[in-house]
């Protein structure tokens, strides 16, 4: 298994709309860089990612899986980019913000500091645990 972080707008696509799709899931659509959306395409059914709310409150708020590998992102008219299904797994009892994320020692390998604009992006083993430490997960 390995793991992950999705970043989106809360005005966008937030982590309550994402508990309202239940179990049958939503697509996560609408990624528009390379390197994102090769990340896209390397997930596998099963694996977790952190969902992220960026620009507003900037903080990981829940989990979701996979549950749906790449597929043709319907949202995209020349058919390049891809897109996958994710279902809502947990919310985070307490949000991770990205300003105590950047204090701690241990993360700061992570793309979310290093590569702050890009939008899915993979977590090593040693950071998941880290961070779900940090959400009392």
């Amino acid at each position: 298994m390995n793991f992950w972080l999705l970043k989106s707008e809360p005005d966008v696509w937030s982590i309550d709309q994402q508990i309202k799709a239940g179990t049958k899931g939503a697509v996560w659509d609408g990624v528009r860089n390379y390197q994102a959306a090769n990340n896209l395409k390397n997930m596998k059914i099963g694996d977790l990612c952190f969902f992220y709310h960026s620009n507003i409150g900037k903080e990981i708020v829940g989990v979701v899986k996979i549950i749906k590998e790449a597929f043709i992102d319907p949202t995209d008219k020349n058919k390049k980019f891809v897109a996958v299904k994710v279902k809502f797994e947990k919310q985070l009892k307490k949000p991770i913000t990205l300003e105590k994320i950047k204090k701690i020692k241990d993360l700061q390998q992570l793309p979310l500091i290093k590569q702050s604009r890009l939008s899915v992006m993979p977590i090593d083993s040693k950071s998941w645990k880290i961070l779900n430490r940090l959400g009392n997960i």
